[in-house]
């Protein structure tokens, strides 16, 4: 037993980065409750919608909720445990929000969804080729080191905000300000007290330094949601009812075990077919959204979370960056073939590094139990919004102290800093912020006379993010 563990010790480097078996499994389980309600919500966006032909994915007649649950779970179990064996980063993938939004209304309103799909697999496909070629890699070092350091508070004021607008603490309102605290200006609800004391017992812990904190706290606060929703009936949110709970309403289920098999989704997407369902240049164009946002989200995430668990080396680069990236890349096209969506790198991995993890043992942990959740997805659906939010918001305030090592004197570096940190959670896009940098950053420098200084890739990333933003002035001239 002990040779095992030594080994694991070694092909790991559990010790060699200061990490403990224990850690990695509290980490792998913290990341998993964090994310997991992936499981439940990409079914809602991707199973929910029709194609062109206004047909469901699968067999077309029905939305197949519970089959594309179990193919979100397969998908995201299988690649997680790919990224901790070859990347050996404790980072977790799955299904991107947001992507899968993009890929329900905005390509498969205009092909059918083996088509959509096949998009997304040749995207996926792309991103391989350009990290085979050391193209990806390349740009990744090319980005200044305190420009990656504003990736990284960026995305931690990004995800503190999905925590609070994920357990409705802050909310879009229809007219007034854009944003508002809880319901209407006040915290009158039952979801929300419980977020709120989950919040705060986890800070409290974390302050304290207590072992598990965040990981007790997810677990700690499912079971108050459990209690609360069984005495004061709050029930699922809806316009009718705002004090309701955001995604899930947290009672015991009524079954435990659920078996739908996920490889039926294989054979449901055609990589060429929507070359000639709509023009070639709007298929080249919604493939060029897709690998730009996949491109860069992964970018952050791995920046972000990397600095987070102390692996970003002291010229801001990672170890083991190209097999990182190469996981992440076939993820796209796995979710593609799955018919799950583009699966990406998830900055929920910040949770389990809250909690320890520093090596890829933690992500085996998480892909196990994505895999489990196959066969248990009632459990999974336990968890609420409001018990899983907390996290967020504490791994958002770890990363934030980063930002103490950007130069905010030097303006060259401190205005696309600023803007990169900003452009993210103010336009919920993790893509959208690095865009704002890296251009802004160009310009800064153009116009102080050091254009010399800009390394010849970020000329061709800047200019890549300006057809970017202008995708929809582009689409319109086409007509698509």
């Amino acid at each position: 037993m002990s040779d095992t563990r030594n080994a694991i010790d070694r092909f790991f480097a559990i010790s060699a980065r200061g990490s403990t078996v224990s850690r990695e499994v509290r980490g792998g389980l913290a990341t998993f409750f964090t994310m997991a309600y992936i499981v439940v919500l990409n079914p809602i966006i991707i199973a929910n919608g029709t194609d062109v032909e206004k047909h469901f994915i699968g067999d077309g007649q029905t939305a197949p909720v519970a089959l594309v649950a179990a193919g979100t779970a397969f998908v995201a179990g299988v690649l997680t445990i790919l990224m901790g064996v070859i990347g050996r980063v404790p980072f977790a993938m799955a299904a991107g929000l947001g992507l899968n939004a993009f890929v329900t209304f905005n390509i498969a309103s205009v092909m059918t969804w083996e088509e959509a799909m096949g998009l997304v697999f040749l995207e996926g496909v792309i991103i391989a080729v350009l990290v085979l070629t050391g193209l990806r890699t390349a740009v990744f070092h090319a980005i200044p080191a305190q420009l990656k350091t504003a990736i990284s508070v960026g995305i931690g004021l990004f995800i503190a905000l999905i925590g609070f607008v994920d357990a409705g603490f802050v909310r879009r309102v229809a007219a007034g300000p854009p944003l508002e605290m809880g319901i209407r200006g006040g915290l009158t609800s039952w979801p929300i007290l419980v977020f709120v004391v989950g919040l705060l017992v986890t800070a409290a812990m974390v302050a304290r330094k207590v072992r598990g904190a965040i990981l007790i706290g997810i677990v700690g606060t499912t079971v108050l949601a459990i209690i609360v929703e069984w005495l004061a009936k709050s029930g699922q949110v809806s316009a009718e009812n705002p004090a309701g709970w955001q995604l899930n309403v947290p009672t015991l289920p009524e079954t435990i075990f659920g078996f739908h098999n996920p490889l039926v989704l294989f054979t449901e997407f055609d990589p060429f077919g929507a070359f000639s369902r709509v023009s070639v240049l709007l298929a080249v164009l919604l493939v060029f959204t897709l690998l730009i946002t996949d491109f860069f989200d992964t970018m952050g995430t791995i920046v972000g979370v990397g600095r987070q668990a102390n692996l970003v080396q002291e010229d801001g680069t990672l170890p083991r960056t190209r097999e990182i990236l190469l996981v992440d890349s076939i993820g796209a096209a796995a979710g593609g073939a799955g018919s799950v969506s583009s699966n990406t790198t998830y900055i929920e991995s910040a949770a389990g590094v809250g909690e320890g993890a520093r090596t890829g043992l933690a992500s085996v942990v998480t892909g196990v139990l994505f895999l489990v959740a196959i066969f248990f997805a009632p459990l999974v659906e336990v968890v609420p919004y409001e018990a899983a939010a907390p996290a967020l918001i504490i791994v958002g305030f770890l990363m934030m102290t980063a930002i103490r090592d950007i130069d905010w004197n030097d303006y060259e570096i401190a205005i696309p800093a600023f803007l990169t940190i900003v452009v993210m959670p103010f336009t919920y896009s993790i893509s959208n912020g690095i865009g704002a940098g890296f251009i802004s950053y160009v310009l800064v420098k153009v116009v102080r006379g050091k254009a010399r200084e800009i390394h010849p890739l970020l000329w061709g990333v800047a200019i890549l993010f300006v057809l970017y933003f202008a995708i929809g002035p582009i689409r319109a001239l086409i007509g698509g």
